[in-house]
């Protein structure tokens, strides 16, 4: 492959595709004429940067709208739907499972515009339209004594918007929880070019569309639930001669009633990847690395619920090390925000596996992943949100070189491992085209069937966002 990023295989259930010639002129000039041509992208240098998301590349898109409205959102939609073409959304581009690739040439409509944030202090809340920042939500709400806690490892670049569409979650997520769970309400546009304005209190549709990927409607707008910061945290990295213990420390913490408020794992690998790019002292021996934080408003609480967790790393045989100050702390956790630049350097590509086990399986899960990583020619690290089960297996190389099927061979044997262990195909990175077609392997034909209707019921004619997270009529096996 001569691209740096995994090329799109077609979907067969995909309507045909539009010709990039007098239909990509009609639709732009009709977009051109309802919204300016300041909101509308047409010649094709512009298109081009709109074909792909952090992993895969995928067709060229016949115009590209930037709206700064709800309004333009709906001009759009309707133009996409009088022309016969899909309809892909896009924040920060910032996925790592094809989702906001387009999969054939339609209309990519890129929600970076829309950036109105409102900070409703006495209801702690937020009114963020989509294309809005994750970190400017806490940026905006702390001068008001408030934070919004999901904090995916993209929360500088990534929208809101990308992450209700991924359901993000981050190494807060243990006991904060993820995006969906800090939804009050959302606004989205359906694939008639309605709007509908979502509460969570009836028939909870606004959960529905969160973690939907763009395929059954287009979130615009969401009030986000905003909680205070908590006054202390305390922090602690402890490492393991073997990965099976660092789980078993993790579950003996839990057990005794820690619940931290990060709980991340880097195995060697990924840990040297991080030392070699950073030189942060981390232990290079170690097979597995555990870096903790826990808070709250009190402080001997913090300290006793750290002590927990202590504890229980020295009893599963872990040697610890607490941060002495909230520098030291910030310098701990720098080495696992710096883990996707690290791995740049050893391939320029990587694909990003999601999985979810139950943390009883993640010892053998991880040495099972680890194993098929040996036997392969390509670099295995895993690292990830290890306090509710969900590890980030990447398979690293090089697209110039090396076979980008192999690769996908790899990552669909290393879903087929979470799977039978009890567990789940995605945490946070959604299932995208990347993983399409391993959702034979994860839901039964009656389920995918189910989830069809929930497609059909929302989305009749296919145009939002085809091709993704389903796998064509017919294969289900």
């Amino acid at each position: 492959m001569s691209t740096e990023k995994l090329a799109l295989t077609t979907n067969s259930s995909a309507r045909k595709p539009a010709s990039a010639g007098g239909a990509s002129n009609a639709l732009a000039a009709d977009l051109t004429r309802a919204l300016g041509p300041r909101k509308v992208l047409s010649n094709l240098s512009e298109r081009l940067n709109y074909r792909y998301d952090a992993i895969q590349f995928g067709a060229t898109p016949l115009a590209v709208v930037l709206p700064e409205r709800t309004e333009d959102v709906v001009v759009a939609v309707r133009a996409a739907r009088a022309a016969g073409v899909p309809i892909v959304g896009r924040g920060a581009a910032s996925g790592l499972s094809g989702g906001a690739a387009p999969l054939e040439p339609g209309l990519v409509i890129s929600f970076t515009r829309m950036t109105r944030l409102t900070i409703h202090q006495g209801r702690r809340e937020a009114t963020a339209q989509a294309g809005v920042v994750t970190l400017a939500v806490t940026e905006a709400a702390r001068p008001h004594g408030l934070i919004y806690p999901p904090d995916p490892a993209s929360f500088r670049t990534s929208t809101i918007g990308g992450n209700l569409a991924e359901n993000a979650g981050g190494p807060m997520c243990f006991k904060y929880g993820v995006s969906g769970d800090y939804v009050r309400a959302l606004e989205f546009v359906d694939a008639d070019g309605e709007v509908h304005r979502l509460t969570r209190d009836v028939f909870d549709l606004a959960g529905l569309l969160i973690g939907s990927e763009g395929t059954l409607g287009l979130i615009t707008e969401a009030t986000l639930r905003l909680i205070p910061p908590p006054r202390f945290t305390r922090t602690l990295m402890a490492h393991f001669p073997e990965v099976g213990a660092c789980a078993e420390a993790v579950s003996r913490a839990i057990a005794a009633g820690a619940v931290p408020s990060k709980l991340e794992f880097m195995d060697r690998a990924c840990t040297n990847a991080v030392e070699d790019y950073l030189h942060l002292g981390l232990p290079r021996d170690a097979e597995a690395v555990l870096l903790v934080d826990t808070d709250g408003e009190d402080l001997d609480t913090v300290q006793d619920e750290l002590q927990l967790v202590e504890d229980a790393c020295v009893a599963s045989g872990g040697t610890v090390r607490r941060a002495a100050t909230d520098d030291e702390g910030a310098q701990l956790w720098r080495a696992r925000r710096s883990v996707s630049p690290a791995l740049g350097r050893i391939r320029p590509q990587r694909m990003n596996e999601d999985i979810v086990v139950p943390r009883s399986a993640l010892p053998d899960v991880v040495r099972e992943i680890r194993a098929l990583g040996d036997a392969s020619p390509f670099p295995v690290v895993q690292f990830g949100h290890i306090g509710d089960g969900n590890l980030h297996p990447n398979i690293l190389f090089d697209p110039r070189t090396e076979d980008a099927h192999a690769v996908h061979d790899l990552a669909h044997r290393i879903a087929l491992v979470a799977i039978r262990h009890g567990g789940v195909l995605s945490g946070e990175h959604g299932i995208g085209s990347m993983k399409r077609d391993f959702m034979t392997d994860a839901v039964d034909p009656d389920t995918m069937q189910a989830l069809r209707g929930v497609k059909r019921a929302l989305d009749p004619g296919g145009a939002l966002n085809p091709g993704k997270i389903l796998p064509a009529e017919g294969v289900d096996g």
